[in-house]
């Protein structure tokens, strides 16, 4: 009975003892060296798998939240098109549409494309004409004026265009641009093209190549005229409070409106887009998710070969009173060392290179003097990175749980190892 309470008092759980062995067993000598090779590339992987992981998710979150803050930037949450007859009512539909709870701004826009060009080039454009006060609502461009200004947008007939466009075509503030529309003013001869010089008044930069390259603000009236549109306007962009929310305004906003009318939120007009997102985030998780499952295999293979490797060492200690659990808990710590220190050097390093991932992009793009993140594939004119804190407890956690499951199996055959056995074949 006192034999069996002094072993029990020797092997408590988690003795010093058991962590000086598993440390002396981390660092293997040079006959084992093969078994040290196999724990750094099992510390390597998993390190490797979690920074992967922490920023591939980042850059992830970082364009969806870019790309969906640039476009419901310029776009409205809610589209309001006219039904049955042109919206001609537009004044007071919206008027009624801005006075209700969570509306931000209720702004009847006049859509057409035409050609936009210079003496030195000319590009397809997309042309929007609204109010002065709408355009100064839209924060997305009114904060992002890198020439000229705003003021007097209504007054003259001055247009607002893009940087991208403007370089494109070569342009500044005070310089005239050349709008061409397919369909102008009814001839004996037919439709002929309008062909209508405007002043460039400001250009905008709001970091979405897309909008930046193709997009020009003209005055509201103005664009009634070029357009052929007498009195009518083609929709009522409606930008709320709370994009998230938006189908708890369709009822209210429909019954605003008066009149007929067919609403389109954001998630319908991007649906394919923010879609194939949803879907290739999910894919690069699981695909990164095997780099840490891989690695925590690893540790698997080198565990089985440490404890055949000390089957007598094992064999000695159980002679000398060790118990079956403080043999398994030796290699569970050994095992789970690699694991914790991996995870968390990878958690550092994810960590350290999304903050400073832009930096990281320029300095890779001159060293190799290449574009790495060209803004007319990526729509953005920077890589983002946005850290979402559950998801990365999430990858931490994962890692954490794989790398404490493949430990168990090599430490419970190490606990079972037969100490007559290991000392006979020995």
């Amino acid at each position: 009975m006192d034999e069996t309470m002094s072993d029990t008092a020797r092997t408590k759980p988690f003795a010093p003892f058991e962590w000086l062995l598993s440390g002396r067993y981390l660092r293997a000598r040079r006959r084992e060296g093969f078994i040290s090779v196999i724990a750094g590339f099992s510390f390597l992987g998993i390190m490797l798998g979690v920074a992967t992981l922490i920023i591939v998710m980042a850059v992830m979150n970082g364009f969806r939240k870019e790309l969906l803050d640039k476009i419901l930037g310029l776009n409205g949450h809610l589209l309001v098109q006219p039904l049955e007859s042109p919206l001609t009512d537009w004044k007071d539909v919206a008027e009624r549409i801005s006075q209700l709870d969570g509306i931000r701004l209720a702004a009847p826009v006049v859509d057409g494309q035409a050609l936009a060009s210079s003496a030195f080039n000319a590009a397809g454009v997309l042309v929007r004409g609204m109010r002065s006060a709408d355009l100064n609502k839209l924060t997305s461009i009114a904060k992002n004026i890198k020439q000229g200004t705003l003021e007097g947008f209504d007054e003259g007939q001055g247009v607002t265009i893009g940087r991208r466009l403007a370089d494109q075509l070569s342009l500044h503030a005070g310089d005239t641009i050349t709008l061409v529309a397919p369909k102008g003013a009814v001839t004996p001869m037919g439709t002929t093209p309008r062909i209508k010089p405007y002043k460039v008044a400001a250009v905008f930069e709001i970091g979405m190549s897309e909008y930046d390259a193709s997009f020009v603000f003209m005055p509201l009236p103005e664009s009634q005229a070029y357009f052929n549109r007498k009195d009518d306007v083609t929709a009522i962009e409606v930008f709320t409070t709370n994009p998230d929310r938006i189908d708890a305004f369709r009822k209210s906003v429909t019954e605003a409106a008066g009149r007929p009318v067919f609403l389109v939120d954001w998630r319908q007009r991007n649906s394919t887009f923010f879609n194939a997102l949803q879907v290739e985030r999910n894919v690069m998780f699981l695909i990164l998710t095997m780099i840490v499952l891989v690695a925590a295999l690893n540790i698997v293979s080198g565990l089985i070969m440490l404890v055949k490797d000390k089957g007598q060492d094992i064999a000695i200690l159980r002679t000398m009173g060790a118990s079956q659990g403080s043999i398994m808990r030796i290699f569970l710590i050994t095992g789970a060392a690699i694991g914790v220190v991996g995870t968390l050097t990878g958690f550092f390093v994810g960590m350290l290179i999304c903050l400073n991932i832009e930096s990281i992009r320029q300095f890779l793009s001159w060293m190799t003097n290449t574009e790495l993140f060209s803004p007319e594939l990526y729509f953005l004119s920077r890589l983002p990175a946005e850290i979402d804190f559950g998801e990365t407890t999430a990858v931490v956690i994962m890692a954490l749980t794989l790398s404490f499951l493949a430990t168990l199996y090599p430490s419970w055959r190490a606990a079972r190892l037969d100490p007559v056995d290991a000392l006979r074949y020995e």
